[in-house]
């Protein structure tokens, strides 16, 4: 399995910007699709971006525009830049690592196809 750890988290006010980053250990990081999700409070997990190997992402609706899913496979790391954050972006973030990218499927957001989760990082954006 790959370890994962987040950063970057913090809080910030509304239209504010922070980049968080996942370090990843194991030689599979450059092979797999790689995502972030987050829960805010009361609620369930979703998938925010989802990046495959080739470089191809995807992203929720609510967060187009926004928000940057990058990789880095040389240092073994993921990146989620985001810009112009809401009240409603407030959650936990975690970065995971799913399974082998495929050319002929865009990568996926699905929580059930992730294997490997982080701690995840906390992120407050206050008005």
């Amino acid at each position: 399995q790959v370890q994962l750890v987040e950063s970057g988290g913090g809080s910030v006010q509304s239209g504010g910007s922070l980049r968080l980053s996942c370090a990843a250990s194991g030689s599979t990081f450059g092979s797999n699709d790689m995502g972030w999700f987050r829960q805010a409070p009361g609620k369930g997990r979703e998938g925010v971006a989802c990046i495959d190997r080739f470089g191809r992402t995807t992203y929720t609706d609510s967060v187009k525009g926004r928000f940057t899913i990058s990789r880095d496979n040389a240092k073994n790391t993921l990146y989620l830049q985001m810009n112009s954050l809401k009240l409603e972006d407030t959650a936990s973030y975690y970065c995971a690592a799913g399974s082998k990218s495929i050319l002929l499927r865009l990568p996926s957001c699905r929580e059930n196809e992730y294997t490997s989760w982080g701690q995840g990082t906390q992120v407050t954006v206050s008005s």
